[in-house]
């Protein structure tokens, strides 16, 4: 009995410090994911399609490693790629305030910071993916799930409004050692971790095409799971859009200080802790498939509120459409996520996450690009009226597929 305490007492200690290291880094992503533009905007004047580019430059990994990535990650040692990744993040990132000190600061080095921590972001969300199987028990991966997604929700809460306090306080460039000092905690916390079990000695045999292959094939014809990408991967599109768009529509549009963009992006916190809170009682209440589309629908409904805000009071429906389109994106992605842990075999688990992300994420770059370029012809708030309207295809596509006539996705 004492030997089955001790086990559980490690497990929910690595549980534990698992959570801790991936809280911390979220913090200081949500910093830079204020910062970084507002530089852009501020320091340098860009413009909106300049700002798409760092938007897109940060998710374009997706497409350039994001199959491979899953191969990398299926092979090399977890725990030590994933201190690796922290690192380099953290050295990408700290290369813009040394450039700001000595004036050689410019727009093409925030793309390629944005692109650098975008490839290594790739590999460490792979393997963070792949680890959380690997140290919770199947019926627990609901729950930890949403625990991890409400605690990034809360992060997204906070730290967009402590990005925008720090750009006014300290400036942008200053405001992104919140992140370097971020990833260098996960790092430590991480590399404390026991390393997890895990058999590679069969996937070192094959190919690596053949091993992408393989989980491009098992996720194709999943009718399922195939359905699910299609729908993650027009939300990740909107959400692209939105990325490129929110700030200089904020900024420019509506007139909000850059402390104001902050609060207001933050409200995208308050609608993730609130789907991530719902998400298991909805899927116990109604199951996984229908709390899927009904939260999509939801979503795309509220989403709807951001391009007709005003300024002032005007801002709060700007604020509600986004805490309304992000609780439904955390209920789709919590939901999927893990009828895809539970439902793939262990050896094609890492490949699977990889090649849903390479497809779903890979759409958030195009959907920043292409924000940009609408924005050029319709203005801002043409821009995020048509992305907002946009957000209807998720639900249709789920309502079009197996997912409808399912009660639970299992």
């Amino acid at each position: 009995m004492a030997t089955i305490e001790r086990k559980r007492h490690r497990a929910a200690t690595t549980f534990w410090r698992y959570w801790t290291a991936s809280t911390v880094s979220s913090v200081g992503d949500a910093v830079t994911a204020v910062a970084l533009p507002l530089v852009a905007v501020q320091v340098l004047g860009a413009s909106t399609f300049e700002v798409s580019l760092i938007t897109a430059a940060g998710y374009v990994a997706w497409l350039l490693i994001g199959l491979p990535a899953g191969v990398l990650v299926a092979r090399l040692p977890l725990r030590g790629t994933q201190v690796a990744m922290d690192l380099v993040r953290a050295a990408a990132l700290a290369s813009v305030p040394v450039a700001a000190v000595f004036g050689v600061l410019g727009l093409p080095q925030l793309v390629v910071v944005a692109l650098v921590v975008g490839l290594a972001g790739v590999v460490f969300f792979v393997g963070n993916a792949t680890l959380l199987p690997a140290i919770v028990p199947a019926g627990q991966l609901t729950a930890r799930n949403s625990l991890t997604s409400g605690t990034q929700a809360v992060t997204q809460l906070s730290g967009p409004s402590l990005g925008g306090i720090l750009v006014q306080a300290v400036g942008g460039v200053g405001s992104l050692l919140v992140d370097v000092a971020s990833y260098l905690v996960s790092a430590v916390l991480l590399a404390g971790m026991p390393r997890p079990a895990r058999d590679t000695a069969a996937v070192r045999r094959d190919p690596p095409l053949a091993m992408i292959a393989a989980g491009l094939r098992y996720v194709t014809r999943h009718r399922v799971m195939r359905s699910c990408v299609a729908a993650a991967t027009l939300a990740n599109f909107v959400c692209g859009a939105l990325l490129a768009l929110t700030p200089v529509y904020l900024v420019r549009s509506l007139g909000a200080s850059a402390g104001l963009v902050g609060v207001l992006v933050a409200a995208e916190g308050i609608g993730s802790l609130v789907g991530a809170a719902l998400t298991p009682r909805l899927a116990r209440r109604v199951g996984t498939g229908r709390a899927l589309v009904g939260a999509s629908l939801a979503g795309a409904v509220l989403a709807l509120l951001m391009p007709v805000a005003g300024h002032g009071w005007g801002l709060l429906a700007f604020a509600a459409g986004n805490a309304g389109y992000a609780g439904g994106v955390v209920v789709l992605s919590v939901l999927t996520r893990t009828h895809r842990q539970t439902t793939t075999p262990p050896e094609l688990l890492s490949r699977v996450m990889a090649t849903v992300r390479f497809v779903s994420w890979g759409a958030i770059p195009l959907g920043a690009l292409a924000a940009g370029g609408v924005a050029t012809l319709l203005g801002n708030r043409g821009a995020v009226a048509l992305t907002c309207a946009l957000a209807f295809a998720v639900p249709a596509v789920l309502l079009a597929g197996p997912v409808r006539r399912l009660r639970d996705l299992d």
